[in-house]
């Protein structure tokens, strides 16, 4: 018995380390990456690459300066980079791109103690707080890059707005088809046009277990049906904006997500009604940000109430 180590949980370990499971989410994020150059062209991966250098360094210089220890082996920072860029419109100023790497990494993260310990995703705020103060720039949608394609829809007077502005406008009859929302071949952000390449990554990392199915299926779920009962096109609604991209790459969060399943689907059906609510009856014909903040700050409460009891415990 004198040998017997006596440890608080967890007491079954694996090799799993966070640096190979952000290897894992990078991974996934290729395919994006590559249809938003492709359906961008190149710039698109000017803008992602001055988002990851600028996020990797500021990580490097505040932790230099308040003598942290190193973190830039996980990962994190590049994720960071890559789904902030992903936020972006391709036509992005590049020092605003810098700038809001900096609000990402330093006033989101780093100033609330590093990983583990920020209170919201940091591409969505630092997406936010941009749009918030270069509202202009940020709506500044591009078309896709071959305008000699067939593939390609943009018609003079509207060419580069999002499917979301113009159902929002009422202009459906200059919406790309049903074929062109699910390749990407439409305006918007450079990384969420694409849903095949988003998909791709989400069966990528379920597969590997590094997230589960419940907040993205609920999430776009709630979406589809929610739209469907207003009257709107609920597949357009599906398909368009950055709806693949939050609910598979950031309402999925380690950090700012629920634990437990019941806080998981809480928090699918709160992102999900919250993205309709924005998109319908708001001024904003997008809504996917705002909604995964929302549920973020709400996220300590939600495991709060439905952690589990352990046995022999009274609540």
């Amino acid at each position: 018995m004198s040998k017997l180590t006596v440890s608080v949980s967890p007491h079954i370990h694996d090799k799993t380390t966070t640096t190979l499971i952000m290897l894992d989410v990078i991974i996934a994020l290729i395919p994006a990456f590559i249809a938003s150059i492709l359906i961008f062209g190149v710039r698109a991966a000017v803008v992602t690459m001055v988002c990851i250098s600028a996020c990797v360094f500021f990580e490097w210089v505040f932790e230099k300066i308040t003598k942290r220890p190193n973190t830039i082996s996980d990962l994190t920072a590049i994720i960071t980079g890559i789904l902030l860029a992903f936020n972006l419109p391709v036509t992005i100023p590049l020092w605003q791109a810098v700038l809001g790497s900096a609000v990402a990494i330093i006033l989101v993260k780093q100033l609330f103690g590093g990983l583990g310990k920020n209170f919201a995703n940091p591409a969505i705020t630092a997406r936010i707080v941009l749009f918030l103060a270069f509202s202009v720039t940020m709506t500044n949608w591009d078309s896709p890059y071959d305008s000699t394609n067939l593939w390609v829809y943009p018609i003079d007077g509207v060419a580069g707005a999002t499917p979301l502005a113009l159902m929002w406008r009422g202009e459906t009859e200059y919406l790309p088809s049903m074929l062109q929302m699910f390749l990407g071949i439409r305006g918007g952000s450079l990384g969420e046009t694409s849903n095949l390449a988003l998909l791709m990554g989400g069966v990528y990392l379920i597969a590997r277990k590094v997230i589960t199915w419940h907040i993205p299926v609920i999430y776009i779920g709630v979406v589809v049906v929610l739209t469907a009962l207003l009257g709107e096109n609920a597949i357009y609604h599906m398909f368009a904006g950055g709806l693949f991209l939050g609910a598979i790459f950031m309402a999925t969060d380690y950090v700012t997500s629920p634990q437990t399943k019941k806080g998981k689907l809480i928090f699918a059906v709160g992102a999900g009604l919250f993205t309709v609510l924005f998109r319908i009856y708001s001024s904003y014909p997008e809504g996917v940000s705002f909604a995964i903040l929302i549920m973020n700050i709400l996220t300590p409460y939600i495991n709060k109430y439905t952690q589990s009891v352990p046995l022999g415990r009274k609540k």
